[in-house]
């Protein structure tokens, strides 16, 4: 299956059905008079939270929906049926704008949420409801009002409670499928991930959803890469997960780098907790390690954890302290990111960035 996560498509509510002019004709009835019935409602256009999609891929194939129009009034005082209604089915997490893609129409994100985004179009009053005292016997009708019609923008921001970022081959893929039951793409070459992947994870009991989206590099919010157009599906995340691989001759500038994305993006990314880990790590000797975790250190203001997704070194303590960020902000509505900082001596003799 395709990852699409924003698509254009056209609705249209359904037209109300005609009030009818009709008189009543009975043979042996000795009063006759309007009995003309109203018509039907047209049908509304809903759009819907449902479970078991992550993606709007449906509607690249299908960008049209219109609500059948109600059924005309008919004689003998019958109404016409209401006309049917169209739901759009869509991912939880997903936002609906107005065609500017920027005025928020609805943000659905719990299942089963349900929003109309058109209503139809009442159906019109029969010539029965316009008799009178002094006009027993009109012979007019409403016309159904017309429904809605307009073109909204679909656009999916996964619900996730944890994100992975970091540079291209940080390593983040390996790490959702070493954690997870999930199956992202790995490779040794940048930009492997193209979408991004969901994982549930599991430790001591809790599960929680991982997010990964593809690699950022400099100069990424102006669109070099692939850009930052998949960091919307991090915002909804609780904490983020900063990878920084071990392979990187600096590691405090590529820890800086993408944190400069990140601020550069918005959306309240930089605002996150962050936990910064040291990854591949099994590449490295101790005395290497060493050093690569004293220079990201000193860059981010807070001890990292050293992990491993291929021997698994580190893998159970950096879970438990994500899930420690959960579990807080479940239960209080605010996030909390355990201490990790540790005062770093500034070395006046080396320069992070050089």
């Amino acid at each position: 299956m395709k990852f699409l996560d924003e698509a254009k498509v056209y609705i249209r509510s359904g037209d109300g059905g005609a009030g009818a002019v009709s008189f009543r004709r009975e043979k042996f009835v000795e009063f006759g008079g309007p009995d003309g019935g109203d018509g039907g409602r047209g049908g509304d256009v809903w759009v819907e939270a449902v479970n078991g999609l992550n993606t709007l891929i449906d509607f690249r194939f299908q960008q049209h929906f219109k609500a059948q129009t109600g059924i005309h009034g008919m004689g003998r005082n019958r109404t016409g049926a209401n006309g049917g209604e169209v739901t759009l089915k869509v991912p939880v997490g997903t936002q609906i704008f107005e065609e500017d893609n920027e005025t928020l129409i609805t943000d659905l994100t719990k299942e089963g949420q349900r929003f109309r985004l058109a209503k139809g179009g009442n159906g019109g009053f029969g010539n029965s409801h316009f008799k009178t005292a002094t006009n027993q016997a009109p012979n007019w009708a409403n016309p159904g009002l017309e429904g809605e019609e307009k073109t909204v923008w679909l656009r999916l921001k996964l619900i996730a409670d944890a994100g992975l970022v970091g540079l291209p081959n940080a390593g983040k893929s390996t790490f959702l499928a070493s954690v997870t039951r999930a199956r992202p793409k790995i490779a040794n070459y940048p930009f492997t991930t193209l979408h991004p992947n969901l994982g549930v994870a599991t430790i001591d009991g809790r599960e929680f959803v991982l997010a990964d989206i593809p690699g950022l590099i400099e100069g990424a919010h102006e669109g070099v890469g692939i850009g930052d157009r998949f960091l919307g599906h991090v915002e909804r995340t609780r904490v983020l997960l900063h990878l920084v691989s071990s392979m990187e001759e600096n590691v405090g500038k590529s820890y800086k780098t993408v944190k400069t994305e990140l601020e550069a993006y918005g959306g309240g990314l930089i605002d996150k907790p962050v936990i910064v880990a040291l990854s591949q790590i099994d590449i490295l000797d101790e005395t290497e390690l060493k050093k690569k975790a004293k220079e990201l250190e000193k860059a981010s203001g807070q001890k990292p954890f050293l992990i491993s997704a291929i021997t698994g070194k580190g893998m159970t303590d950096v879970l438990r302290a994500l899930r420690d960020v959960i579990v807080e902000a479940s239960g209080t509505g605010e996030t909390a990111l355990p201490d990790r900082s540790t005062p770093v001596k500034e070395d006046s003799d080396e320069d992070d960035d050089e």
